[in-house]
């Protein structure tokens, strides 16, 4: 099974001994054996595995639309509060973030 061979290469990573390893890796393929008997478990486990691998791959740095939209509302809001600070004429973006930074 390719999910159990990538968790044991993670925890081989992460300083798991041999032994512990062996150990876990016995007791996954003991459940996995369980719930392949069963098509509506077998579903259930794909699933939460894919929502898993979802959270541990997620870009930190997106943004869902509601924060991109509110950050750009502040934006605004600095502008008018006479806080922005504007890119001249032919000015190059390492000339701006010179003179701004």
């Amino acid at each position: 099974m390719i999910i159990i061979y990538f968790c044991t290469q993670n925890l081989i990573n992460k300083g798991m001994t041999a032994v512990q390893l062996n150990a876990l890796n016995a007791q996954m393929w003991r459940d996995m054996g369980t719930i392949a008997e069963d098509e509506g478990m077998m579903q259930r486990v794909a699933k939460y595995l894919r929502r898993v691998v979802k959270e541990m791959t997620a870009d930190p740095t997106l943004f869902t639309k509601e924060e991109f939209f509110a950050r750009v509302d502040e934006a605004r809001e600095q502008i008018k509060r006479g806080e922005g600070v504007e890119m001249l004429p032919n000015e190059s973006l390492d000339e701006f973030l010179e003179r701004v930074g």
